[in-house]
């Protein structure tokens, strides 16, 4: 996993997001947050970076964010449909199917998110929690001057 500047961001890849909002997580990321198949939560990504982090429900309930996750009953049971963002104190949080490593969040979220079907992002090494996925920032501009950093094998490598 390469490292963007000393003491910097760790990345796993870049990944493109599919026609129908489609997101592969490189295998590096899945392993090293150990998911597997089955629900994860989506969470905010940072105002600079934007985009979102990949969360565990295993993970997020026992953090300091979990007593969020128990504020919004429908999103803890997920009886909220699939994808479809519950807001607590304005901050949008989701929940999706990890399919081996793919996620496909609709279009609306993905708005919610500030990513759009076609854009290029950037999987890192997020909070102890999980990843992030991010789309804009200087993470990203560093990053496009890092030739050696690997494409998730269902991005469309630009």
């Amino acid at each position: 996993m390469p490292q963007l500047v000393k003491g910097g961001k760790y990345v796993f890849a870049w990944t493109v997001v599919g026609k129908t909002g489609e997101i592969t997580i490189p295998d590096e990321a899945v392993e090293e947050y150990r998911f597997s198949s089955g629900p994860v939560f989506i969470l905010t990504g940072s105002k600079r970076s934007g985009g979102f982090a990949l969360v565990s429900p295993e993970s997020l309930k026992k953090s300091p964010l979990g007593a969020i996750v128990k504020s919004l009953p429908q999103l803890e049971s997920r009886t909220v449909p699939e994808g479809e963002p519950v807001y607590h104190k304005g901050i949008p949080y989701c929940w999706v199917q990890l399919h081996d490593t793919d996620i496909t969040l609709p279009e609306t979220t993905l708005t919610i998110y500030g990513i759009r079907p076609g854009d290029t992002l950037l999987v890192v090494r997020g909070s102890g929690l999980g990843p992030a996925v991010i789309v804009k920032g200087p993470i990203i501009e560093e990053a496009q001057t890092h030739p050696e950093i690997p494409w998730t094998r269902h991005a469309d490598h630009r």
